[in-house]
């Protein structure tokens, strides 16, 4: 009995003594922190959420509105949560040297660590690749995007005049990924699918594989990345390899298919078969970033500097397609699901962007046109609305890559904390962007926030849905062109309105690290008189 009561203590103190360790840095800097049972309060938190990640981290990033930043631990990791906007431009833009990488996310060989969000040697592929993101080359890919709306709308009217009592009640993440899909099928890879009838078409299905990014395999994919040795015996990868084979054989065999047949299409494919041979060039953008919307983020010198005579490899440039495949599939319909749920909750803002869209319609015939698109002010101020509520990543991370000043925490610290190379930051936009300090009444749906009268006001680096600084989102354009193409359809024909499921209010899932709401986004749809 006295020998088991002395283990007892003996382990007691064993796990009070690797507590104080485990947060020695922050304390010994004066950094605020939850404290949490290092590994096994993650681990907890992952299996059995209470809250999705984004409210976690809100939670955090709120319960200490004096600090410039405050410390977490991940796992045994230590991880910086960043809330200073003056900081985040420091990091991101003025001394982006220091933080240049994302967190190592796998083993070398893997797809994955080919991505350009992933790679340790980016520059080259970003400056290599960001002609193919200007607003001249998308403007080739929205009658792609039409057609693709065109199915879409066919299919809905169908249902609808099928239906008894005039409309239908339909769960609209689904309506919006089969669209981005199609959008992707034909825009990234040359594909002709409808996913709207065909509905387990073999691309569709990769995706929805690709994309359950579930808290399990998120939980499993961090233990693994943190005991990488384990990762190679068990030789297991993020992404499936039958998944890696499929979309290697399909984009290397359309690209040969193009070589032998001459054929020229303005799609992804096309830029990446024209980027392999040196022949993709930087032009002067005829159009804003302003015309291309607020919520875009501007290419900097490093995405603009000159191309070099690097040789880019098969495998590199399938890694870029197969990541906007990934990017396009899940995060574009996520924003687009959202789109339609806040449309449907308020009826005045979904009124006063139709009237938007009948004017121009009127004035293009009928036809979607990308200079009008681009034009429509208040379809502008809507999305980017949405994207402030619902940004399509909750945070966005950065790795230090060289020991770096990050200053005081708080005004009352007596030490300057240097964060050492290898450790992590996060910037928690979810949190920022909900915030009353920089958004008045957050939680309203307001799109006149992003009014000409009004946007000046917002604080720089409090709205960064796409990120910020070198490495934000190359792909923003697209985005926010397939997000408006998208609205502009299916608003000219369909009025939406909540139904029965609709999740009223608002609450996220628990069980994804994706964006979605708890029950789906169900939404009642009836057509335009």
């Amino acid at each position: 009995m006295i020998l088991t009561l002395i283990w007892v203590v003996v382990l007691i103190a064993a796990a009070v003594l690797f507590l104080r360790q485990a947060y020695a840095t922050f304390d010994r800097y004066e950094i605020k922190y939850f404290k949490a049972v290092p590994i096994l309060s993650d681990m907890v938190t992952m299996i059995r959420p209470k809250e999705h990640i984004g409210l976690d981290l809100a939670r955090t990033y709120n319960s200490f509105p004096n600090e410039r930043f405050v410390g977490k631990l991940q796992f045994l990791k230590e991880t910086i949560i960043v809330r200073d906007p003056e900081l985040i431009k420091k990091m991101t833009v003025k001394d982006y040297e220091y933080f240049l990488n994302h967190p190592n996310t796998g083993p070398p060989e893997s797809i994955f660590s080919k991505f350009l969000l992933f790679m340790k040697e980016w520059k080259e592929m970003r400056s290599t690749l960001s002609p193919a993101f200007t607003s001249s080359k998308i403007r080739l890919m929205v009658p792609f995007m039409e057609e693709v709306g065109d199915q879409m709308i066919l299919s809905l009217k169908k249902k609808i005049e099928n239906s008894k009592d005039g409309y239908v009640d339909i769960e609209c993440k689904d309506l919006t990924t089969r669209y981005a899909n199609d959008v992707i099928a034909t825009c990234a890879f040359g594909l002709k699918v409808d996913s709207h009838n065909d509905e387990n078409n073999q691309f569709y299905s990769m995706g929805k594989i690709l994309s359950a990014f579930s808290l399990s395999k998120i939980l499993l994919y961090m233990i693994l990345t943190n005991v990488p040795y384990v990762m190679e015996i068990l030789d297991w990868d993020f992404i499936p390899k039958s998944a890696q084979r499929y979309f290697k054989n399909l984009v290397l065999d359309t690209m040969k298919n193009r070589e032998l047949q001459n054929i020229v299409r303005p799609d992804m494919i096309h830029l990446l078969m024209e980027a392999k041979k040196g022949k993709l060039k930087h032009e002067d953008e005829q159009i804003s970033d302003e015309g291309a919307g607020f919520a875009t983020v501007e290419e900097s010198s490093v995405g603009k500097k000159a191309l070099t005579n690097k040789v880019w490899t098969d495998d590199d440039l399938v890694a870029q397609a197969f990541l906007f495949f990934i990017a396009g599939f899940e995060s574009v319909s996520s924003s687009m699901s959202f789109l339609l749920h806040e449309l449907a909750l308020n009826p005045d803002v979904q009124e006063r962007l139709v009237q938007e869209i009948k004017e121009h319609d009127e004035k293009n015939g009928g036809k979607v046109d990308f200079t009008s698109i681009q034009s429509m002010k208040y379809m502008d101020m809507v999305v980017s609305e949405v994207l402030r509520l619902w940004p399509p990543f909750v945070m966005f991370d950065r790795e230090c890559t060289r020991d770096y000043n990050l200053g005081k925490p708080n005004d009352s610290a007596s030490r300057e904390f240097v964060v050492r190379k290898g450790v992590e930051l996060w910037i928690p936009t979810y949190a920022i962007h909900r915030d009353p300090q920089y958004f008045p009444d957050p939680d309203k749906f307001d799109p006149e926030r992003f009014s000409d009268e009004n946007k000046h006001k917002i604080k720089p680096f409090t709205y960064t849905p796409f990120g910020t600084g070198p490495r934000n989102c190359i792909g923003s354009r697209f985005a926010l062109c397939e997000l408006k193409v998208m609205a502009y359809q299916l608003l000219r024909h369909v009025e939406l309105s909540p139904c029965e499921k609709t999740c009223i209010p608002a609450k996220l899932s628990t069980d994804t690290f994706n964006l979605k709401l708890e029950g789906g986004h169900w939404l009642r749809y009836r057509l335009r008189k």
